[in-house]
């Protein structure tokens, strides 16, 4: 069964979310902070919902793990004193 078109456009954003994180990075575009942290963890979040249906086991158990790190790096973050944001 084919992804509709919706599905297909809703991963799609979520794959931007976590490249657009990991291009800026590397490009030292942008640092390791809150905007980081949160392209990350919402773009994995989407992925991860998407992985759902069809059941993909790999792809849950690896976009799960990359939410949850990317939450506890971005409360981090965001706990740390100001000079720690981006």
């Amino acid at each position: 069964m084919q992804p509709s078109f919706g599905t297909q456009m809703f991963s799609f954003l979520g794959a931007m979310l976590v490249l657009v994180a990991y291009v800026g990075h590397q490009m030292k575009w942008m640092r390791a902070g809150a905007l980081y942290n949160f392209l990350n963890a919402a773009g994995s979040a989407i992925l991860a919902s998407v992985a759902l249906r069809p059941f993909q086991l790999g792809f849950v158990v690896m976009e799960g793990a990359w939410v949850i790190v990317s939450l506890y790096a971005l409360v981090r973050v965001l706990r740390a004193p100001e000079t720690g944001r981006s």
